[in-house]
């Protein structure tokens, strides 16, 4: 984990309520894709943390959604403005247990950290799928990002604005050699469901510290309870027991 001084170069709207910020400072401690950052912001106690989109030498891509004042605040922010982050945290994706077909199924604000991993699985030679759930076109974002890496690529719309009508389970392929996730938990149940192969999710859950000493998220699995920002937030299928 490490504390450092980043400043914004973009901050820009890619679809409704949804804004890439880019920024430079030291990305050292950023390794695995499905890590995150914890924004400090002035004015709010609590931190925000946010998926690492996509890192290239010294410069950090995140994608959030404005949800409250905190992302408000951050939508608002100017190039040159400058910003204090957590780096370094969470385990992040194992893609040594990808096979030669991985199938990428992003929900939402979910997507964002599957385009970092979609470029690691594809340095290592990997045909990529991916699927993308929103609700309407109109929150449609990164499919031709992933497209332009090299991925086959399909969305799925709940209102049938875009691509295939109904949710990500209505997407699927039938072949695919492992499975990584990240979105809602009703999609991760859904999924628990639909899947037919091992895979990991990524947990979506608000945090309080974001290094593990709050214990204000958690996961109750096979090993007892987990701490999403510390002990995930990446968790495999086979050890997390779902509550219906």
């Amino acid at each position: 984990m490490q504390d450092s001084k980043f400043t914004i170069i973009e901050n820009i709207r890619i679809a409704k309520d949804v804004f890439q910020m880019r920024l430079r400072g030291d990305t050292a401690a950023i390794g695995n894709p499905g890590e995150f950052v914890n924004l400090r912001l002035e004015g709010f106690y609590l931190r925000r943390p946010i998926s690492v989109c996509d890192v290239e030498g010294d410069v950090l891509t995140l994608i959030y959604k404005v949800v409250g004042k905190g992302t408000e605040a951050m939508s608002e922010m100017t190039p040159g403005t400058g910003l204090m982050l957590l780096t370094g945290l969470g385990n992040g994706y194992d893609l040594s247990l990808s096979g030669d077909s991985p199938l990428l199924i992003g929900g939402g604000v979910g997507v964002p950290p599957l385009y970092l991993l979609a470029k690691r699985l594809l340095a290592q030679g990997k045909h990529v799928r991916v699927v993308l759930g929103f609700n309407t076109a109109d929150e449609v974002f990164y499919q031709d990002e992933f497209r332009a890496l090299g991925c086959d690529v399909t969305v799925a719309t709940a209102d049938g604005s875009c691509g295939v009508k109904g949710f990500v389970t209505d997407a699927l392929p039938e072949d695919y050699t492992y499975f990584y996730t990240c979105g809602p938990m009703p999609m991760f149940r859904a999924l628990n469901k639909a899947v037919t192969t091992s895979g990991q999710f990524s947990f979506e859950e608000r945090m309080g510290c974001g290094f593990g000493a709050c214990m204000g998220c958690s996961c109750q699995t096979l090993f007892g309870s987990k701490r999403i920002c510390k002990d995930g937030p990446v968790l495999k299928k086979e050890e997390i027991l779902w509550t219906d």
